[in-house]
């Protein structure tokens, strides 16, 4: 039975998105939205790791309750755990800047960071780029450094324009 529930998670992820994505499907009423985000919410429960990264993110940087956003918090922590990539940024963001339930750890941000960018987030080895080379996050400036990950950075901008 997991792989019913499963598959019925995915559907209601599906159409989680499609009603935050698309305004003609369905009226922009406060009841279609949180009916939305009682779907979203329903899946980051059961572990659907789009829904942890797209819910987290919005309880993170919209709630204004130190409660959701500390609930945000740990949604994105456990998506970016699973691999998703975006969620890493944002984990690495988290750690640096720090908040209520995750204080700021400079040497975490990096750790994530590092993981972004060698998943191919541009954004996260640009971060990393800008570090080495002002001796940022509490790391020593190294040419060296900064060149790789400005190297990387530019390499991933690259591929994502030849892929569009």
């Amino acid at each position: 039975m997991p792989q019913a529930s499963s598959l019925f998670t995915r559907l209601e992820f599906r159409l989680a998105e499609r009603l935050f994505q698309n305004r003609w499907l369905l009226p922009r009423s406060p009841r279609t939205q949180r009916f939305t985000m009682r779907l979203f919410k329903r899946c980051a429960d059961a572990g659907h790791p789009d829904a942890l990264s797209v819910y987290g993110h919005m309880l993170f940087h919209r709630s204004l309750s130190p409660q959701d956003k500390a609930r945000g918090a740990r949604y994105v922590v456990e998506a970016a755990q699973s691999g998703d990539v975006k969620s890493q940024y944002q984990v690495a963001q988290i750690y640096e800047h720090g908040c209520v339930q995750y204080p700021r750890r400079e040497d975490y941000a990096v750790t994530w960071y590092a993981r972004a960018a060698q998943a191919g987030h541009n954004s996260a080895a640009e971060r990393l780029a800008r570090a080495y080379r002002l001796g940022e996050l509490g790391l020593a400036a190294d040419a060296a450094q900064a060149a790789y990950w400005q190297r990387l950075a530019e390499r991933k901008q690259v591929a994502n324009i030849a892929a569009a």
